[in-house]
């Protein structure tokens, strides 16, 4: 089997989504099947919107495989290229555009009445898009049932599999003794991973621990991510932590090579992503297999695995209150080593990444062998 990977930008790049793909690309070959990454620009959704000038070279580049698999974050490039091609095409989508977009808030934190005009009807635009790409696929792989529910919405393929990513990728060997041990030391180590953007929900993290009285609950965060992405953000984040007179507890360690956050996820008593919107949450299973206890949004798909006040905690969406009282609540020793130890039997009782993947190969290989024209493009999900 011959295929595409077609993705906007570089396959190499350090998002959750990107690591999907490479193993998903491994994958495949390891299984004997051929696999050519055709990498399309990424940058802003207009940027995105140009290849479809020129559809038609980018369809007889597509026109020699068996199967083209489309990485949602490609969809606004191959919307004519598709309508051109014979090869069956898979969508394989880590997260709904309009969803991610709704949770960024307006642009440039922008409040004013045409700011937020404007993000309605940027997000209208993306939505409109994004209908279209997901009725002009064949079929789709979601990475959580809440993604193809999003999906459904937009009248996704009736075709579709979910392959939620696994949380292996630091093969982390941690055992219940050392988990209740750290539970049970120092300060509340906080973590933040994430690259540093207005979804991510880091504001509301400092918000939270601002609210807790030093003097009850003895914390310190560590923010692990990316600052470029968005600098103007995450200025106003630093502002935020200086202006709360928390800076003494706060410290910003940028981005990490693998090795490192591992490290920092083994020193960690708690993950703390509170996003806006969060697809799946790679990230927090990561964490559980060190038994570190992640503190989840509610939007999404983090509730597929984290077991409200059990394995995790899950917290509306820009909520600092919310973060504040589960962290409180944390920082009770015997419910965080309870909990940690929690996480831990949970992430052992996941998919690993080979399972995973290849319950995608075995999709695609059925994709491939469905002749040209057979029903499912255009089709409505039920």
């Amino acid at each position: 089997m011959r295929v595409a990977l077609v993705l906007a930008g570089d396959i190499e790049s350090e998002s959750g989504g990107f690591y999907y793909d490479r193993r998903l690309r491994d994958r495949l070959r390891g299984r004997g099947h051929g696999v050519e990454v055709v990498s399309l620009p990424r940058g802003s959704y207009r940027e995105r919107l140009a290849p479809n000038l020129r559809a038609g070279r980018l369809a007889d580049r597509l026109a020699e495989f068996d199967v083209v698999v489309e990485d949602g974050l490609a969809h606004p490039s191959v919307l004519c290229a598709n309508r051109r091609l014979d090869a069956p095409t898979v969508a394989l989508v880590h997260m709904i555009a309009w969803r991610a977009r709704a949770a960024q808030g307006t642009p440039d934190g922008g409040r004013g009445p045409l700011d937020r005009a404007r993000s309605a009807l940027g997000r209208r635009g993306v939505a409109a898009v994004e209908r279209r790409f997901l009725r002009g696929v064949d079929a789709a792989v979601y990475n959580a049932e809440t993604t193809r529910r999003n999906a459904a919405v937009l009248g996704g393929p009736a075709r579709s599999a979910v392959a939620p990513p696994a949380g292996d990728r630091f093969e982390p060997v941690t055992s219940a003794s050392e988990i209740r041990e750290r539970a049970r030391s120092g300060p509340l180590e906080v973590t933040f991973l994430g690259n540093v953007v207005p979804r991510k929900g880091l504001e509301a993290l400092v918000d939270g621990l601002a609210r807790l009285d030093g003097r009850d609950v003895d914390w310190r965060l560590t923010v692990v991510g990316d600052r470029t992405v968005a600098p103007d953000h995450a200025e106003a984040v630093a502002e935020s932590v200086a202006a709360a007179g928390i800076g003494d507890r706060v410290g910003f360690a940028g981005r990490l090579d693998d090795e490192a956050v591992a490290a920092r996820l083994r020193e960690s008593h708690v993950l703390a992503v509170p996003s806006r919107y969060e697809p799946f949450g790679m990230v927090y299973l990561e964490a559980m297999g060190f038994g570190c206890v992640p503190l989840a949004t509610t939007a999404g798909g983090a509730s597929e695995f984290v077991r409200d006040g059990e394995s995790g905690v899950l917290v509306p969406p820009g909520d600092p209150r919310a973060v504040a009282a589960a962290l409180r609540d944390l920082d009770d020793r015997d419910r965080l080593a309870a909990m940690g130890t929690a996480a831990r039997r949970d992430y052992e009782g996941r998919p690993g990444w080979p399972e995973t993947l290849d319950r995608v190969v075995d999709f695609l290989e059925a994709e491939a062998g469905r002749r040209t024209g057979a029903p499912g493009r255009g089709g409505d999900a039920a």
